[in-house]
């Protein structure tokens, strides 16, 4: 199975797309017209450049406006498109992409159409060359590939053939199912591009919200198990038009491409067994059954606060690491590292961050599958040294130069809290009540939120929510959730727009830090809220129009209102249940840590609370326009 990608689809001259094309794994390119005439090469040596790259020149497009045109018109059209073979021979490429007609003097009529293509294609076999046939959505007389297979099956030359694209068939709501009726001889060429369900029209929603399989609502997932059931077994390409990725990181977005190409074809072939895939054998999606660990990075007097903040949220330190400057502390299900070392990923961590979140531990149903996948979707692996003790445990790299580590109890890696730490005397206390970690908040530019979206979702057995706008003072975050189907862990995605919202601010601290915020879960937030001022904690402060208007908003119990007003605890109803929240004062340069309650079914993370929790947070921290000391 090949995989391409049209060049249109990422950023930079041909020359960066080349280049990151190659170096994400794809085997060829599609050339877009655009990108080839901005080029300052000739067709030959352009060719030459791509093959010298290890990629195969796939398709050349587009050709439009071609069928179904009058007298001269029709003509003209069969003079351009001899030039564009002239130019496809001279690149090395045997394939050109005719787009459905949406040209003003267009005739419909699939005789017609498909008169000119069997004429078009004896000119293209003459030259060894194909003709593919795709339907627009908005094409003027076909916009359904089920027209255009009319098309070219009227036509009934072998040069000519079906293009298919999921965004086109599946953005009018177009049954996929009807492609298996479709020869597979028959098809040339398959598109993908998936899409955020939006109502708007066509053409704008193709040409800048298109992006990659999986992260859409688009089931290009059906559209491909369709293709394959016909028994296809050529190319399949990404055509992305994207507003987002046109100004992004192209090796970033090509690498984006090739893993969602690898998902989805696993997703495929998993769903539909009959059809055959040919794709190396790798494990499915990796069922995360728990957070193991937090590991911090800090030092000096970094390490002083932040284990004064633990101290106070009722974590006891209960162990050290045999052979390094290690501490666990633990409360309920909950180990939290803090790591003081002075070499290594940590360190390096620290010294770039100050505190940060630089490790997070998942327990896993199979620590060797969960690096398996990883590493079968392009996903960079992490290694380091092992120290006196050490367990090698399976790792890969994370947002923001993070590191996420994989543990199992079938291999023997959970028990590295045994193997590993030793018992420290002053773990006696009394805790908070906090059980587990409720979910992990993740910072990053909005510009990489589709990214590690799909990285997650692509990996683990993880579900997602839509986006949502989370209201900051100073701007808007966007928010999405993704979830295990348990919903035992839980990453929040929260992408900043500018500096000035209280999360690009702490990505502007911490130089890009990937943790901002941790969430905590107990079962009862009021005997936890008591039992955190027994040990000093100082709570987020809410001011008292907040708890008003909570008071307008929902009917509560006046005991409760003011129990929940006495403890600076903020309230959110919905259908499903009740969820209460409670926050430390920021750290570290915007860091926070969040204990929460669920009641009932409630799924969601408090987003009508976001604005006056960001304001009351952002009273505390130093000014606008006030410089770091």
């Amino acid at each position: 199975m090949k995989f391409g990608i049209a060049t249109v689809s990422i950023a930079g001259n041909l020359e960066e797309k080349i280049e990151a094309i190659a170096a994400a794994g794809f085997n060829g390119i599609e050339i877009f017209e655009q990108d080839f005439i901005a080029d300052a090469r000739p067709p030959g040596e352009v060719g030459a450049r791509i093959r010298n790259a290890g990629l195969e020149v796939m398709l050349f497009q587009p050709f439009r406006d071609f069928e179904g045109l009058p007298g001269t018109l029709r003509q003209k059209a069969f003079d351009r498109a001899e030039r564009k073979f002239d130019l496809m021979q001279e690149l090395g490429c045997d394939l050109v992409l005719v787009c459905s007609s949406v040209h003003p003097e267009a005739l419909g009529g699939i005789d017609r159409a498909a008169a000119d293509f069997a004429e078009l294609g004896e000119r293209a076999a003459k030259r060894g060359l194909r003709v593919g046939y795709e339907a627009l959505a908005w094409g003027r007389h076909v916009n359904d590939h089920r027209d255009a297979w009319e098309v070219v099956r009227r036509a009934d030359h072998p040069s000519v053939g079906l293009i298919l694209d999921s965004f086109h068939t599946l953005a009018r709501r177009i049954d996929p199912d009807t492609i298996r009726r479709i020869p597979a001889n028959r098809i040339f060429f398959v598109q993908l591009a998936d899409a955020p369900a939006i109502e708007m029209d066509l053409l704008h929603w193709s040409r800048h919200f298109r992006n990659m399989p999986g992260e859409g609502d688009l089931d290009v997932t059906g559209f491909m198990r369709a293709v394959v059931a016909t028994g296809y077994a050529g190319p399949i390409s990404l055509e992305i038009f994207n507003d987002q990725f046109r100004g992004g990181p192209s090796r970033t977005i090509a690498r984006d491409g090739y893993r969602s190409l690898v998902a989805l074809m696993d997703d495929v072939r998993h769903a539909e067994p009959e059809a055959r895939v040919d794709l190396p054998t790798f494990p499915a999606r990796t069922a995360v059954e728990g957070t193991a660990f937090l590991e911090f990075a800090a030092q000096d007097e970094d390490k002083v606060v932040l284990e004064g903040l633990l101290t106070t949220l009722g974590f006891r330190r209960t162990a050290s690491h045999v052979s390094k400057s290690l501490t666990l502390w633990t409360q309920g299900e909950i180990r939290i590292i803090v790591n003081a070392e002075a070499t290594g990923h940590a360190h390096s961590a620290w010294v770039t961050r100050g505190t940060t979140v630089c490790d997070l531990g998942f327990e896993v149903s199979s620590a060797a599958d969960a690096l398996a996948r990883a590493q079968a979707l392009g996903t960079e692996t992490f290694r380091q040294p092992l120290g006196p003790g050490q367990l090698d445990i399976p790792a890969i790299r994370g947002l923001g130069g993070s590191v996420l580590h994989f543990l199992d109890d079938s291999s023997g890696l959970g028990d590295v809290w045994s193997v590993e730490f030793d018992a420290s005397p002053d773990s006696a206390g009394d805790d908070a009540g906090l059980l587990s970690v409720d979910h992990v908040a993740q910072t990053m530019s909005y510009e990489e939120m589709l990214s590690w979206s799909l990285f997650y979702t692509t990996l683990f057995d993880m579900g997602k929510t839509p986006m949502v706008d989370v209201i900051d003072p100073d701007g808007l975050v966007r928010s999405q959730a993704l979830s295990t189907p348990d919903g035992r862990v839980r990453i929040t995605l929260n992408g900043a727009e500018t500096h000035r919202t209280l999360a690009g601010s702490f990505l502007a601290e911490s130089f890009g830090a990937s943790v901002q915020h941790v969430a905590l879960a107990t079962d009862d937030i009021f005997e936890t809220a008591s039992a955190l001022t027994t040990h000093g904690f100082l709570a987020l402060p809410i001011p008292g129009n907040y708890y008003a208007d909570l008071a307008a908003r929902f009917e509560l119990e006046p005991t409760l209102l003011e129990r929940i007003s006495a403890c600076d605890i903020l309230y959110d109803r919905d259908g499903r249940g009740e969820y209460f929240q409670l926050y430390s004062r920021p750290f570290a340069g915007g860091m926070f840590f969040e204990i929460v309650q669920r009641r009932g079914d409630y799924a969601g993370f408090g987003a009508p609370n976001a604005p006056f929790r960001i304001a009351a947070q952002k009273r505390l921290m130093r000014p606008k326009g006030m410089p770091r000391a």
